[in-house]
């Protein structure tokens, strides 16, 4: 049970929940396709067609928006960390 409660004053967010991820990187053919297979990889349930890409206004760069339903703080770090990690990503928020 303190356990539980540590885990639970880690973060303010209560599972599951919906949790948007904003990716963003070079505006490449490979960068959607890209985090897709790690967004999947860590939120099975994903639907790629529910991705959000914009670019930016000098084309040179796309943020991706992809919302998954996050069940732990240990998923969202894990996929946080393999995002970041991404050679074609740069920035995670």
């Amino acid at each position: 049970m303190a356990d539980e409660n540590a885990n639970r004053q880690e973060t303010l967010l209560e599972f599951p929940c919906d949790f948007p991820i904003k990716i963003m990187g070079l505006a490449s053919n490979d960068l959607a396709q890209a985090v897709l297979t790690v967004v999947v990889k860590h939120a099975p349930d994903f639907d790629g067609a529910t991705m959000e890409m914009r670019a930016s206004s000098g084309g040179k760069y796309v943020s991706l928006t992809c919302t998954v339903k996050a069940t732990s703080k240990p998923q969202l770090d894990a996929l946080y960390m393999e995002l970041t990690a991404h050679p074609l990503v740069k920035v995670v928020l």
